[in-house]
């Protein structure tokens, strides 16, 4: 008897696609709360909608949840999170100034941001992963990848396009890995076109879980020394996230 055969990633990179570009659509049909809520001003002056993120944040969920259901709510949590920070709108960039506001007796909407995504990246990694050490190691890729998409997406299609071009291998590469990748990669390609046209942005929510998402992705695909080599490369990125954010800001569109 022959073995079904497992679906492609072609599959799950159109489905993220697909449910990312209606929920996009939807949303800015009817914006909940007025379309006066969903409006930013981008780094040139011009007014974009927050729609891109949501429903990024759905698409790479969903892709996650093929892995485990509970690693998907955790990517929501993180898009949650990035969420909040959106709305309460502080502006400070970097762990010091916000871990700094913390000392003085301030609780920083990117503090709740930073102590969340953490939160929701330790528990994609209990999920994904059975040893302990795995299980920390994994935590700090989810949190730390989902941090460095962040970081990135100070230009419009800066996150997507990192997105894209760190997920491309491992959804070639399938394994256990491949189909969420996958799904991540239709979930940013299906939102890359509008940010790119400035016409809608990430922001924090579509950032952050699509970060998460990419993590959670990368983590079912390596064993330890992958976990390592991944926990130990975004740590560095956070250690140096000023210029990080500088280089994406310079890179050519």
């Amino acid at each position: 008897m022959s073995r079904p055969r497992p679906p492609r990633p072609s599959r799950a990179l159109l489905l993220a696609a697909g449910l990312t570009r209606a929920a996009q659509t939807l949303l800015r049909a009817r914006p909940p709360g007025g379309r006066e809520r969903w409006e930013r001003i981008n780094h040139a002056g011009r007014a974009v909608g927050l729609y891109a993120g949501p429903a990024a944040a759905l698409g790479a969920a969903l892709a996650v949840a093929r892995l485990r259901p509970g690693a998907g709510l955790a990517v929501l949590a993180a898009g949650a999170c990035g969420a909040y920070d959106d709305v309460a709108g502080d502006h400070r960039r970097g762990f010091r100034a916000h871990l700094g506001a913390l000392r003085h007796g301030e609780v920083t909407s990117g503090a709740v941001k930073l102590f969340g995504v953490s939160a929701a990246g330790l528990a994609a990694g209990a999920l994904l992963t059975q040893h302990p050490l795995d299980r920390l190691l994994a935590g700090v890729a989810v949190a730390g990848t989902a941090h460095l998409v962040n970081l990135v997406d100070v230009r419009p299609g800066r996150a997507a396009g990192a997105v894209l071009l760190l997920g491309a291998p491992a959804a070639l590469r399938g394994g256990a890995g491949g189909q969420p990748a996958a799904g991540v990669l239709g979930a940013a390609a299906a939102v890359l076109p509008e940010d790119l046209a400035e016409r809608t942005m990430l922001g924090d929510t579509g950032a952050h879980a699509l970060g998460a998402a990419l993590g959670a992705a990368l983590v079912a695909g390596n064993r330890r020394a992958g976990l390592l080599a991944h926990a130990a490369a975004v740590v560095v990125a956070a250690r140096y996230g000023d210029r990080v954010s500088a280089w994406a800001a310079a890179a050519p569109r």
